[in-house]
C-alpha cells in the first residue's frame, strides 16, 4: 500500500554478479544525485565494472553537513537520526551480504558520515572514497595524464597523499592547481563579492599549471584542457572558468566520470541504465 511504502522505503540493490560478490554500501549524497548525477551513475557503473554488489539507500537523502554547517544543528541531528535509523534497518535487512565497505563521492559527505558510527551499522565496516576504492581493484587508465587536477578543500582521499592517488589513477602527467576554487560549497552563491576575489587568484594558478603542461608537450597549444577533481561543490565552481585559458576551453570533470568514460566508453551512461535494468536492480523494502 502506499502508507506501507511511505513508513518502510525502498532500497535499491545493483547485482553485478553472483550473491556471493564482495557488497558495498553506496551514499551518493546531494551533491552525485542531484547536482551532479552523472558523478553518482559513474560510480555505480565502475562499481559494476568491478564487479561488486551494490546498496543504495533508500529514496535521496541528504548526509545534514550544509543543515550543521549554517547553524540549524536541531535539525542537522535529526537528519542524523533519521539517517542512522534507516541504515540499520537496511543492514538487518541485508544482513546476508556482509557490507564492509561504504563507498562516498564526495569529501563533505565523507566528513559527516564519520560521525554516523557506521561500525556500529555494518559491523567492521570503513568508509572510503570511490576512487580509492578503485584504485584498490586495480582499476585505472592507460594514458599518461594531460589533466590539471583540483585537489578540494574538503577532500574524500585520506588513504594517502591525494595526488599520488590521482596519477596512479590517470597517468603520471597530471598538474595540481592550487588554490580554492572559490565556490566553496554556497559561498559562491551568498556571497559572491568574496567568492569572485577567490576566483581570479585560482585563474592565475589555473593558467600557470596550464603552461607548464603545453610546454612540456603533453597538452597541445591550441588543445582544449581538462581539470579534474572529486568534490560536486568544485566540479560546480570549476565550471565557471571554461573561457580563462590563454588557448583553448577547460573543461571540468569528476575523475571517476573520466574514467567511465575511457574504460567503458563514450556510451558508458544509457549503456549501463539498460544493463542495470535488464535484470540488474532489485527493489528490498526495509
Amino acid at each position: 500500500s502506499t502508507q506501507a511504502k511511505t513508513l518502510f522505503p525502498y532500497t535499491t540493490l545493483f547485482r553485478s554478479t553472483t550473491p556471493d560478490s564482495e557488497a558495498v554500501f553506496y551514499f551518493p549524497g546531494c551533491g552525485s544525485e542531484r547536482l551532479f548525477s552523472q558523478v553518482g551513475l559513474a560510480t555505480q557503473a565502475m562499481l559494476w565494472h568491478a564487479g561488486v554488489q551494490t546498496v543504495l539507500p533508500p529514496g535521496y537523502l541528504c548526509c545534514g553537513y550544509p543543515q550543521r554547517g549554517s547553524g540549524q544543528f536541531d535539525k542537522a541531528e535529526k537528519m542524523i537520526t533519521d539517517n542512522r535509523v534507516l541504515f540499520h534497518r537496511v543492514a538487518n535487512t541485508l544482513n546476508y551480504l556482509d557490507i564492509k565497505t561504504v563507498v562516498v563521492s564526495c569529501g563533505t559527505c565523507y566528513d559527516q558520515l564519520q560521525g554516523y558510527k557506521f561500525e556500529d551499522i555494518f559491523p567492521g565496516c570503513r568508509i572510503v572514497d570511490i576512487h580509492e576504492y578503485l584504485l584498490e581493484k586495480g582499476i585505472k587508465l592507460d594514458g599518461e595524464g594531460g589533466y590539471l587536477y583540483h585537489d578540494p578543500c574538503h577532500t574524500p582521499m585520506k588513504l594517502q597523499d591525494p595526488m599520488k592517488t590521482v596519477k596512479a589513477l590517470v597517468g603520471p602527467q597530471v598538474v595540481k592547481s592550487e588554490r580554492c576554487c572559490g565556490e566553496s560549497s554556497t559561498l559562491g552563491v551568498t556571497r559572491p563579492d568574496v567568492s569572485t576575489q577567490v576566483r581570479f587568484r585560482k585563474e592565475e594558478e589555473i593558467r600557470k599549471a596550464e603552461s607548464q603542461l603545453r610546454e612540456s608537450g603533453t597538452v597541445g597549444e591550441q588543445d582544449n584542457l581538462k581539470i579534474l577533481t572529486s568534490c560536486p561543490s568544485c566540479l560546480q565552481g570549476l565550471s565557471r572558468y571554461g573561457n580563462d585559458l590563454s588557448n583553448g576551453l577547460l573543461e571540468a570533470d569528476y575523475i571517476v566520470v573520466e574514467m567511465a568514460r575511457k574504460i567503458l566508453g563514450e556510451n558508458w551512461m544509457p549503456e549501463y541504465v539498460q544493463r542495470a535494468n535488464a535484470g540488474g536492480i532489485e527493489r528490498v523494502l526495509v
